[in-house]
Parts: structure tokens; sequence; C-alpha cells
């Protein structure tokens, strides 16, 4: 990777993209060009910087020096003070909310110091459009290493020896799915990457499509050398042009220097990697479905057993393995499995990014240890609570995932404690809420996606879901009862134990989780009659139900 004596680098993600960026940079290399010093100065558009609530972000290098929302016009002073003349914008830097300072240097800012990055590695750091600056930060050398000096089994053993779990929701350990894929008798295998990231305030994956789209293949590839694949497919929404354009780059890159295709790297092995287009279907985030979809037929789940390691696409043993999770395989190549395992805690080995959003002052993607508490990341990383109000509840998980009230905020993040206070890790999805929020409405929120979203091939998928938001549709209109409560709680419960996949048996989450922590809140629609929508008519025929309690 050459790069000139200062860099000036910019980010590309879609974020910033949306707030001018790209003409931040034009601006640049133009003022560059008039002053002279293109010559001497580069500007490279990279990919997210995680920092998204502050963007567009202009990071300069070597000086370490990171400037928030920079706007077009901002360019001729960034070229005449910070460039020509040496000197910080003041106004550009971060101002840190709880002491009120100026932050001038990227590794001291809160927002990063506590996160520890693997999968979003060279997000930010590296021109995702250009393999040659891949290859000089290591990019392809896992590859190289898996191809010349390790059996197939000796790459599942280090990857089952990593700990790594399945990044997509589900948890499973990466490397025991990718045994179980190998043992299959089969002369046709395939490798598949889920990038079909549908829940909302999500975008883990996208960004390190956008940012990294290398890692992603070489990461295939191996999986592909792993299993017994020669064939691997990219399944991405197609509402992500930025994603999809960056990763089309990828792939003709590696093709052209023989890093995809034909005899790889001199040696017998042959792989290579089709991008197919999914049309915004949450529920083809599930295996089976997101296969249907690949195939061409309905986007909905199959019944299980075979499980696709056994019988997936075409019939043909498949293995589907998220984004994040790809993202992680070639550092654990390199830096061997006991160095990711001593990461993270006992039964979630490594880190795990998070997409943090709502009322918190630092929106933006993070990357921590697996084992850091909730509480660290709203406050220590994430900043706090917009305008000082008082924390709420935080939604992991996305709509599958449950609400955690203010007593469980030093719960450590992994996947069985969130498991164990009624949410779950699900893809990274964490929305912040505060004392404004009403958690009914919120659970309503999540109701309206989920029955949306829901594919109709199972009767409680497509009849319980959208009961439920029926019934909290009445509820907050002012027009429910005591009894409905009682109908919405066994309903929910009901749902989850009979429905077909884990969409639906995980979309009354946000109920069970709001009716648990925030009961009073469902009751005072019913029986508050300063309650802005409740009609203060209603009372409970049951004292148990009144309680909250389930019969």
């Amino acid at each position: 990777m050459t790069r000139k004596r200062t860099n000036i680098m910019v980010c590309g993600g879609t974020g910033c993209l949306a707030s001018e960026s790209e003409k931040v940079m034009r601006n640049l290399n133009l003022i560059l060009k008039a002053r002279g010093y293109d010559e001497e100065v580069e500007v490279i558009q990279t990919g997210c910087f995680g920092f998204c609530e502050q963007g567009p972000i202009v990071k300069i290098e070597p000086d370490d020096v990171l400037y928030v929302r920079v706007s077009p016009k901002d360019a001729k002073d960034i070229v005449d003070e910070h460039i020509i003349k040496g000197r910080k914008i003041e106004r550009l830097l971060y101002t840190e909310p709880k002491k009120k300072q100026k932050v001038g240097k990227h590794e001291e800012m809160p927002f990063y110091k506590k996160q520890l990055r693997i999968a979003l590695r060279n997000c930010g750091f590296i021109n995702p459009e250009d393999i040659y600056e891949y290859i000089a930060v290591g990019g392809y050398e896992a590859l190289g290493k898996t191809l010349t000096s390790m059996s197939p089994d000796e790459v599942i053993d280090i990857v089952k020896k990593s700990g790594l779990r399945g990044r997509g929701g589900g948890g499973f350990p990466t490397g025991v799915k990718w045994e179980l894929a190998r043992k299959q008798e089969s002369d046709v295998k395939f490798i598949i990457c889920n990038a079909d990231e549908g829940d909302p305030g999500a975008f883990m994956d996208r960004s390190i499509l956008e940012g990294d789209p290398h890692s992603i293949l070489e990461a295939m590839a191996i999986g592909g050398y792993a299993i017994g694949a020669d064939k691997g497919i990219i399944y991405i929404r197609a509402e992500y042009p930025l994603a999809i354009s960056r990763l089309t780059t990828a792939l003709k890159q590696a093709r052209e220097l023989g890093l995809l295709g034909k005899n790889i790297l001199g040696t017998s092995f042959s792989f290579d990697i089709d991008l197919k287009y999914g049309a915004g279907a949450f529920v083809c985030g599930e295996e089976t479905a997101l296969i249907n979809s690949c195939e061409g037929k309905r986007g909905e789940p199959n019944y299980k057993p075979p499980y696709p390691v056994e019988e997936g696409y075409w019939g043909h043993p498949t293995c589907v393995n998220n984004v994040e999770t790809f993202a992680n395989i070639p550092p654990i190549i390199n830096k061997g499995a006991d160095w990711f395992a001593s990461i993270g805690t006992e039964k979630s080995k490594g880190t795990k990014v998070f997409a943090l959003a709502g009322k918190v002052n630092n929106v933006g993607l993070v990357e921590v240890p697996m084992g850091i508490t909730l509480r660290e990341i709203i406050y220590d990383i994430g900043g706090g609570i917009q305008g000082g109000r008082k924390f709420k509840a935080v939604q992991t998980g996305g709509p599958s995932g449950g609400v955690i009230p203010e007593k469980y905020l030093d719960t450590p993040i992994d996947y069985d404690s969130l498991l164990e206070i009624g949410s779950m890790m699900g893809s990274g999805g964490m929305i912040v809420m505060d004392e404004t929020n009403n958690m009914v409405e919120i659970a309503k929120f999540y109701l309206e996606f989920t029955q949306d979203e829901a594919c109709g091939k199972c009767a409680p998928g497509r009849i319980g879901t959208r009961r439920m938001y029926e019934l909290l549709n009445k509820i907050t209109g002012g027009k429910g009862t005591m009894a409905d409560l009682d109908a919405l709680k066994q309903l929910a419960y009901m749902v989850k134990d009979s429905a077909l996949c884990g969409l639906c048996q995980t979309a009354p989450n946000p109920i069970v989780s709001t009716m648990k922590h925030f009961w009073d809140e469902y009751v005072s629609f019913i029986k508050d009659v300063d309650h802005p929508r409740g009609e203060g008519r209603y009372v409970a025929k049951n004292k148990d139900v009144a309680r909250g309690k389930s019969k």
C-alpha cells in the first residue's frame, strides 16, 4: 500500500455519502491541486468509521486527527490550515459531551477507547475498491496459508477451537457447522454468505461489505476449502447498492489476480462466488428461506430436518454463515485460535459488532469484546442519553429480541446472559429508548413489522402475529380490556411455541418482555383516565389478570 506523506481519509459509507462526503472529497482534490499539493497529499475514500452520528468523517494520517461533521465548504480550511500550516481546525474536532472538551486525537475519543476492532479492522482504514490496499494490510495471507500449509480438517479445527459462534443471531458454533458440512458425502457443495440484513436499525453487515469486501471473499474461499465446496454465493438485499457495487469490483479484482477462479494461488483448489439479490424480505434471513429465494422460489422456510448442511441449495450440502461471521475468519487463521479465544467470555468468544441507535448521543457502529456491559456501551461508548433524559430500556436483537430495563444495565453482553434476561444477541441491533418512549407502542411497532414480514407458510406466523398486532392496536387505541391483555399474553406464548421458523417463534419477544417489565404501561391504556388515549372505563374482572399474572 503506497501512501503519500499525508493522507486525507474520507468516509465513503452510505451514511456519510448521504451527507455529501463525495463533495467533500471532490473539493479536497480540487483545492490540493490548486495549491500544488496533489503530489504530496492523497485523498482516499474509505469504508465506515463507525461514528455515524458525527458524519461525514475525515481523518488526517499520520496525524491521527479526526474531523467530524465536515461539509464540502470545510475542505478549504482542511487544506489551508491543517495540510499547509499544520494547524488543527478546532471547530471540526469532536466535543466530548460530559467534559465539553475538544478531542484532538482519534485514539483518544471515548467512542473508540473501549472498542476492539476485528470484524471492522479495515473499515475506515483502507480503500475498499483497491485490492492492493487489502493485500498490503495482510489480505489474502490467510487464504495462502490455508491452501499451502493446512488441510481442510486443520482449518475446521482452528475455527472450532477459536470458539467463534454465528453472528447472524442463532449463535451456532461456526466450526461445528463447517465440520457437519464437510462430513456430507457429495461431489457438489455450496457455501453461502447471508448478507440479507433486515433488522430495523441494523447496518453491521452493510458496513463491512462497503468497507472491507475482500475480507468476505477471502473468508468464503477458506470456508469453501474447509467444507469441500467450489462454489460460493453472496445473498444480498438489492437495497444495498453501494455494497453490491463494491462487492462486484472486489470479485473482478480477485479473479484478475487469481485469488478466485481455477487453481487459486497455483494449487488444485478452485472456487468462485456469485451474487444473488434479495427483494428485502426479512424472513429470508432464515437460512432455508434464503436458499429457497436463491433458487428462485418463494422466500419461505422449510421444515427441519433435513438441515441445509445435509440438503440445501438445489438439494446439495450447503453451509450458510452471515457477513460478520466470515469477517472473523482471516484473523483467526492468521493469529490462531488461542488469540481469538482469549477475547470475550467462557461461552462467547471474540467481539460483537452492534449498530447503536435510538436515543443515544453517539449513534453508530461499535465493535466490543463479548462480556462488556450494556452500561459501558450506552454511556461510555454511546455518550449517554440524548438531551440528558433518563434511560428507560434498550432493545437488543431487533424485532426478535426483547427490551431490557435499567435494572439490567450491568448485564454482560454475551449469548447466554441476554437470553437469561429475556432478550437475545440477534444480529446486533441495539436501540436505546428514553423516558419519553411508551413501551406498548414500541411492542406494537415491532409487531407491525414482523406480521408484515411473516411469509404466511404456517398459521401461527400468518394469523397469530396479525392477531397480536390487532390486539395491540386495540389496546393503544383506548378500546382494550383487561381480558385483552390476558389474551395477548397467552397468544404470544402460543406463537412462540408453535411457529415454523425463528422469525415468528421470536416475534412475540417484544410483547413478552414489555409485559414483564412495563406491565403498568399496558394497564394505563385501559384504566388510567389521564392517559391521552385511555378511556378509563374498563375494570379488571380477574384480580390475577390485574396484577399481571396469566391464568
